[in-house]
């Protein structure tokens, strides 16, 4: 893949997209070189080549929040490069998740935010939120909130105003994600299956 990478166009140096592997989210833009590509590779954490400081830079390398490297895929003109990882804390100076702002964001990924949230919660004290109780106890009684939200999520689509289905809809979402995350299974995980029934 390297060898397919222009880095002459712009003397040396080509422009990076980090993108969440995760939420899609855009995390950052920096500047690779050749050394940065394979040190990359070769660390498993996404390293750019620091334009002020005139050398090689691993994100994370003094705050700890690295982006754990997922992928690299070169655009159609071979003179700039999408980076796919795995954001370990803010990306950031600010401590926002992307350095665009935490309204980069786009609607769907705020779903892969909530997932994270509620797998964090795994393990809490149930007293100290709705989630934990729901993933401490047995896992009946969370799916048994699932079959209720979605009866009234099929009720309020016929028979309610749409404010009340936005409401159902997302209670219902909500507790789909929690019994989803009690049997560690990814949204990501129902996605691809999504996906291939489509091809």
């Amino acid at each position: 893949m390297i060898e397919t990478i222009d880095f002459e166009k712009g003397k040396g140096l080509v422009p990076a997209i980090i993108q969440d592997a995760q939420t899609g989210t855009v995390l950052m833009l920096g500047y690779m070189n050749k050394a940065a590509v394979e040190k990359t590779h070769e660390l498993g954490k996404v390293t750019f080549f620091s334009r002020s400081k005139n050398r090689l830079w691993t994100k994370g390398e003094t705050s700890g929040n690295y982006l754990e490297f997922v992928d690299i895929r070169v655009d159609c003109d071979h003179d700039a490069l999408l980076v796919t990882a795995r954001p370990k804390g803010p990306t950031c100076h600010t401590g926002t998740r992307s350095c665009f702002g935490d309204d980069a964001n786009s609607t769907l990924s705020f779903l892969s935010y909530l997932e994270d949230l509620i797998n964090e919660r795994k393990g809490a004290d149930p007293s100290t939120s709705y989630t934990a109780k729901l993933l401490s106890g047995p896992l009946h009684k969370a799916a048994q909130k699932v079959g209720e939200e979605g009866v009234e999520t099929a009720l309020a689509a016929v028979a309610e105003d749409e404010r009340a289905l936005k409401g159902e809809a997302a209670d219902l979402i909500y507790h789909l994600i929690v019994i989803l995350a009690a049997r560690d299974v990814r949204l990501s995980d129902v996605i691809d299956v999504l996906k291939a029934r489509h091809n």
